[in-house]
């Protein structure tokens, strides 16, 4: 088997599976139980937000709260943070290449509770124009929502510059979708206000995910009926999925250099081959993500080169397994200025630690076999 589907999900780390089982045995009590084994479990959540925090240098100025994965965080962010403070504004900024689980969001806010959005077209390279940006900006804006990795192409924004342009020029909070970028690429997370991100995208588990904000800022929580996660989540926590979660943001910025310099061979191995044909076009940006290389089939059908390769067991997707839109094409890459059939006919290829120079080679043979035996 040759797995290269891992922007949409990854295999977990061996040792996070006995982290889960050694918690759920030893420490099952309810966090907010006030007997022993409780206050047991209830230290062993603090210490997962602490691990997290600390990691990433912001265990001053940020709280983490555990949430089941990032499409939650991302509901929690925009609803929560929007709905709060409506009363300053009804303004919100996003990038027309977001995840489904902020456009949609948006989206819902727009329609039933009457905000204003606004969306930043993107260039070539998927990433938005800070002119664009700052143009947007004005006085009922209260939210800017800008991914920092897409998850379709890779394609990076520059998050340093947008968070310093929105905090000089706004009064907006600044939210972050980091699901691709954290534990993969580097980022200065003292600068956001808000992001969001999943424990299955760093080799964590599914179940698990994470909103951290600035301790100064207050949500209305989705979920009403307790006092778990600072009154932002109702719910009881999962100390194991918390730790779990937790280790594998640590592991994940160990490795981080490491892993960064292997995947960028394997995707310059794969874009050495792929260039060189004419009949397909590259999606991902060279200053994108090395996790990630989309192309597009100029004259094939990719739901049968994907099919294909997926019955010899090499595992690779089209557009977004979390997209939602029904039109049968990449609105991502349709946003880079492509046609509709070429963003209809996209492959992703996606990388992690695991993977090496001959899953690329075994990919490639295969391909190009597939690519001679079928018609379109």
């Amino acid at each position: 088997m040759i797995y290269l589907d891992n922007a949409a999900t990854c295999k977990p780390y061996l040792e996070l599976l006995d982290l889960f089982n050694e918690i759920e045995k030893d420490y099952f009590a309810n966090a907010q139980s006030y007997h022993q084994l409780g206050l047991l479990s209830l230290e062993h959540l603090k210490k997962a937000r602490k691990k997290i925090l600390t990691s990433l240098n912001i265990s001053q100025t940020h709280l983490a709260i555990f949430l089941s994965s990032a499409t939650e965080a991302n509901n929690l962010a925009l609803k929560g943070y929007a709905l709060k403070y409506q009363k300053r504004g009804k303004h919100i900024i996003l990038s027309n290449i977001e995840h489904p689980s902020v456009i949609e969001t948006c989206l819902q806010l727009k329609e039933e509770f009457g905000f204003e959005l606004t969306f930043l077209e993107v260039n070539e390279q998927g990433m938005i124009n800070l002119d664009d940006l700052k143009k947007a900006l004005k006085k009922s804006t209260i939210l800017v929502s800008i991914m920092a990795v897409n998850n379709e192409t890779g394609s990076i924004n520059l998050i340093n510059e947008i968070a310093a342009l929105v905090h000089q020029k706004s009064l907006a909070a600044f939210h972050v979708d980091v699901t691709q970028a954290i534990g993969k690429i580097h980022l200065n997370y003292q600068n956001i206000d808000m992001f969001s991100f999943s424990g299955h995208k760093i080799n964590g588990l599914k179940g698990s995910g994470a909103l951290v904000i600035r301790k100064n800022i207050s949500l209305l929580p989705l979920l009403s009926g307790g006092q778990q996660e600072y009154g932002f989540r109702s719910a009881t926590s999962s100390v194991a999925l918390a730790s779990t979660l937790a280790e594998a943001v640590v592991i994940s910025l160990e490795k981080m250099k490491k892993n960064l310099a292997h995947v960028k061979t394997l995707n310059n191995l794969l874009h050495e081959h792929l260039s060189k044909r004419k009949d397909i076009k590259i999606n991902s940006p060279s200053n994108g993500s090395p996790f990630i290389f989309n192309f597009s089939l100029l004259n094939k059908k990719a739901s049968v080169v994907v099919e294909a390769l997926s019955n010899e067991q090499i595992y690779v997707s089209s557009f977004s397994a979390c997209q939602s839109n029904n039109k049968g094409f990449s609105y991502v890459v349709k946003a880079l200025g492509r046609t509709e059939l070429e963003a209809q006919n996209t492959i992703r290829v996606s990388f992690d630690y695991n993977s090496t120079k001959e899953d690329v080679l075994a990919f490639l043979k295969a391909f190009e076999n597939i690519i001679e035996r079928i018609k379109g």
